[in-house]
């Protein structure tokens, strides 16, 4: 019988053609002009000292036009190079985005300047237009965010050497990573695998092709730790001269500006968080002793607890993902159905894909694409709902202006964190035998494990390390060190051995777009948490509420989010015990299931 969904996604409903596709080089061609001739209005307005508000919502109007277009063309390129990381054409497609990326970054800088300049009662008109009363508190923020920055012509500066100077280093270390191999010893032959098989290589049934898999992949990595350390610290490097010009002493401003979220919130949430830990190292030791170990290492964590772990079909996954989905939101699982039927989703598991997976929206088109690489797990099915979730999220946003669909990666990572705990409970409650219980409830608390303590191991590696490097170049071995002093307190040293490497190893301490690329998704799951506890509670209008918040959530400050559609306060501890303790009923259903 043949497959009824295709795993490898449709990217030729965007541009035909693939990286040599002559419709998006002439969008490209396109868009370059626009961005030019903006430029230019733009300047000549500043000239004629031109301060109409009717004419600056034109513009902003226009902006916000572009914005798509700039938007667009990234997803696409991203696409690319996910699906073939040896695609020289698309790399060569993903410098000149860089490039129109950083030239409407100038645009955008040029429309902070107008901002600034209006006197107050301006502003006041201004933001009472009523083409421009949707955006009232993007442009408040865009405004209030300018006034910490450089002056215009000096953050067009840095724009403008950012695509060489700063993010040409995470191109770099993609460049590294797609011809990378991991080689391996399997049935008495050496086989070489990409990093992103290696890694799906790491959950394998049997531990000692895990922790062979595991020691090659840390030598692999090793190899080139001199190539990455240099992409980390010129990254960094970038980074901190920048905030040094503009004043800012605090490496966690931009990253929290950017996730609108306050200190106090983050603080209290990993403070809440380790009062816990001694909990989930319960969990740890339990699993050590039904392993047979006297403690888990690293590539045991995840490892399956029993041999008889059923592979799920790819559509065997759809099916039940969009039955599941069902229950909460009937609009949600629709859309799931939707993305499957229209090939929305690179799934397929082949050599020469990037590691990992993500999800990226076409806004010109009101299209998303999924990236992952399928191989039946527990653990796929849960990530194949997560990518699905954060789809539905840009889905739902559609129709509102371009600058309120622009969401944090926190609030990102609810909906998405949401979709995969509906999955992930139905599979617990609808199991057949206690091994199946068993097998589930610990694949739902390994990713417990991961947002309480690895994501922690990777925010105390990149604050620790940001403090060194305003000192200095930071070495590879004082790197590795930082690695697993970080990796042993997150853990509670729990653990027989660590991952020295893991800072050259994950992409996201490599990415430019967005710094601390860590803590948003631990946010993500516990607020998440929260939602799913008033979705339990049930009623008709769930479905509509959470679709309110989900619109929502380009428009506001977290915390102000939390209070109008939770009526919770992030800043307090309270919010985030009563999330965790939802998850310690997992885990006590575990314990109980497992006592000998």
């Amino acid at each position: 019988m043949g497959k009824k969904y295709s795993e490898v996604w449709d990217l030729d409903a965007i541009f035909p053609g693939g990286s040599h596709s002559e419709e998006y080089d002439l969008f490209l061609n396109e868009l370059e002009r626009d961005l030019v001739t903006f430029q230019h209005d733009l300047d000549q307005l500043k000239e004629k000292n031109e301060v109409s508000v009717q004419t600056w919502a034109e513009m902003i109007g226009f902006a916000q036009e572009v914005g798509k277009k700039v938007r667009q063309g990234g997803a696409f390129v991203s696409c690319l190079t996910a699906q073939n990381v040896k695609d020289d054409k698309a790399k060569l497609l993903t410098g000149r985005i860089k490039q129109l990326s950083s030239l409407y970054s100038a645009v955008l800088t040029s429309i902070d300047e107008q901002l600034l300049a209006f006197s107050e009662s301006e502003w006041k008109q201004f933001v009472q237009l009523e083409e421009l009363k949707p955006l009232t508190y993007n442009l408040n923020e865009r405004r209030e965010n300018a006034k910490e920055k450089l002056s215009g012509d000096k953050e067009k500066l840095i724009q403008t050497l950012s695509v060489d100077g700063y993010h040409a280093w995470g191109d770099f270390y993609n460049t590294i990573v797609g011809r990378m191999t991991v080689d391996i010893e399997e049935n008495g032959e050496t086989k070489s695998l990409s990093v992103g098989q290696a890694q799906n290589k790491m959950s394998d049934k049997n531990r000692a092709v895990r922790t062979h898999v595991f020691e090659q992949s840390e030598k692999a990595w090793a190899k080139e730790s001199e190539l990455f350390a240099n992409t980390l610290n010129h990254l960094a490097g970038f980074r901190l001269q920048t905030y040094d010009a503009r004043g800012w002493d605090d490496v966690l401003k931009e990253p929290l500006q950017i996730n609108r979220m306050k200190k106090e919130t983050l603080n209290v949430m990993w403070d809440t968080i380790t009062k816990n830990k001694p909990t989930f190292t319960k969990y740890l030791k339990r699993k050590a002793e039904l392993l047979g170990l006297e403690r888990l290492d690293m590539v045991d964590i995840s490892a399956p607890l029993s041999d008889n772990v059923e592979e799920v079909s790819y559509d065997k996954a759809a099916e039940m993902i969009t039955e599941q989905f069902h229950t909460f939101s009937p609009k949600m699982a629709d859309f799931a159905k939707m993305a499957f039927e229209k090939s929305w989703i690179e799934a397929e598991s082949r050599p020469g894909k990037r590691p990992g997976g993500f999800c990226t929206s076409f806004p010109v088109s009101e299209e998303s694409r999924i990236f992952m690489t399928y191989d039946g797990s527990a653990s796929n099915v849960a990530t194949l709902a997560h990518e699905l979730g954060h789809a539905y999220h840009q889905h739902v946003m559609n129709d509102l202006p371009q600058m309120a669909q622009r969401y944090a990666m926190n609030v990102a990572e609810t909906a998405s964190t949401f979709a995969e705990m509906i999955v992930a409970d139905a599979t617990v409650k609808t199991a057949e035998s206690k091994e199946a219980k068993i097998q589930l409830l610990d694949d739902k608390l390994n990713r417990s494990i991961a947002f309480f303590m690895n994501i922690h191991a990777r925010f105390l590696f990149e604050t620790r390390f940001y403090e060194e490097r305003k000192k200095g170049l930071v070495s590879v071995h004082r790197l590795n060190e930082i690695m697993l002093e970080a990796q042993k307190e997150a853990y509670c040293d729990s653990l027989g051995n660590y991952s020295p490497h893991f800072w050259a190893s994950k992409l996201h301490f490599h990415i430019t777009g967005v710094p601390f690329y860590n803590f948003p998704y631990t946010f993500g799951y516990l607020f998440s948490m929260g939602i799913y506890a008033k979705a339990a509670e049930g009623g008709e209008d769930f479905e509509e509420r959470y679709v309110s918040l989900l619109r929502d959530t380009g428009r506001m400050e977290v915390e102000d989010l939390a209070a109008k559609h939770l009526d919770v306060d992030l800043t307090k501890p309270d919010f985030w015990q009563q999330a965790i303790d939802l998850i310690k009923e997992d885990l006590d259903t575990f314990m109980a299931l497992t006592e000998k």
